[in-house]
C-alpha cells in the first residue's frame, strides 16, 4: 500500500457514503482510494465508475489492509486518504462569505440535542435540504464523533457545525444580521406552514421531551408548531428538523 507524500496533512474516510460524498463534492481533495477487489457487486461497480469519472487514483487492497487503514472493519471495502477541506472557521466567517452570493441564510439551531445518533441524522437532513450550517451550544450538545459521522453518511464532512459558548447571545447576533429566529414548540398557536421561510431564517429545535430551554425560547422572534394529527404528541428531533428544513426548501423553490 503506498503512502501519501505528506501523511500528517491527510485524514481517512471510509464507507461508500462518506467517500462517495467527498468524491462528488471535492474530488481534488482525494489523494487516493483503496478498494477491495474481491467485492464485485453492483454498488461497488457503481462507486468505481463514479471515482474513475472524477479522475481519482484507485488502489486495490484486501479487506484487512483497508480495515487497518480505516481503524474499523465496517469499511464496506472502501477507504480514502483525503486532504482536510477548509471550512469557514466561525459562523461569522460563513455568513460573511454568504452575503455577496445573494443566498438567504438557512440555519438549523439545536438546543440540548445530546444523542450522537440524533445529531448525525440532523446533519444529514440539513445537508440534504441545503441548510448553510448547524449551530448548537457547547454545554448542552453532542460533539462530532465516529458515531455522528457514520449516521451523518458524509454530511459531517460537508455541513458546517458550530458549537457556541452562549446560544442566546449567538441568536441575538443573528438577529442583528436580520436573520429571523423561528422556534418550534408544541403549544405555539401558529403552524410551520403559516410562516414565511423564504428570507434569512434560523430554525430552532429543542431536545425531545424537554424542548428548548426557557432563555432560548424567549430569544426567538416567533414560535411555530408542527401539526400532529395522530396519537403521538411530538416527533424525534431529526424528523422534526427534516419537516422544518424541507418546508423552507419548498418555499424557497
Amino acid at each position: 500500500m503506498s503512502s501519501p507524500k505528506n501523511p500528517s496533512a491527510s485524514k481517512v474516510l471510509f464507507g461508500f457514503h462518506a467517500v462517495g460524498v467527498r468524491v462528488k463534492t471535492s474530488p481534488a481533495s482525494v489523494i487516493e482510494i483503496y478498494v477491495d477487489p474481491s467485492r464485485r457487486d453492483a454498488r461497488m461497480r457503481q462507486f468505481l465508475d463514479r471515482a474513475r469519472e472524477a479522475g481519482v487514483r484507485l488502489i486495490e487492497a484486501d479487506s484487512l489492509r483497508i480495515a487497518k487503514l480505516a481503524g474499523s472493519h465496517g469499511h464496506q471495502g472502501v477507504a480514502a486518504l483525503v486532504h482536510p477541506i477548509e471550512q469557514a472557521r466561525s459562523l461569522d466567517d460563513l455568513l460573511d462569505q454568504l452575503e455577496p452570493t445573494g443566498h438567504s441564510p438557512l440555519l438549523l439551531v439545536l438546543d440540548g440535542v445530546t444523542d450522537p445518533h440524533n445529531l448525525g441524522a440532523c446533519l444529514r437532513v440539513a445537508d440534504g435540504a441545503g441548510a448553510h450550517a448547524v449551530i448548537a451550544p457547547k454545554d448542552h450538545a453532542a460533539g462530532i464523533n465516529a458515531t455522528v459521522a457514520k449516521v451523518a453518511s458524509g454530511a459531517a464532512e460537508t455541513m458546517p457545525y458550530f458549537m457556541v459558548t452562549n446560544l442566546a447571545r449567538t441568536l441575538n447576533e443573528l438577529k442583528e444580521r436580520n436573520i429571523w429566529i423561528i422556534g418550534t414548540s408544541d403549544d405555539a398557536p401558529k403552524t410551520l406552514y403559516q410562516v414565511d421561510l423564504r428570507g434569512p431564517v434560523a430554525l430552532v429545535l429543542g431536545a425531545e421531551g424537554q424542548g428548548m430551554r426557557q432563555l432560548t425560547r424567549k430569544t426567538c422572534d416567533e414560535l411555530v408548531s408542527i401539526p400532529m394529527r395522530g396519537a403521538v404528541e411530538s416527533l424525534n428531533v431529526s424528523v422534526a428538523s427534516g419537516v422544518c428544513l424541507y418546508e423552507a426548501l419548498r418555499q424557497r423553490s
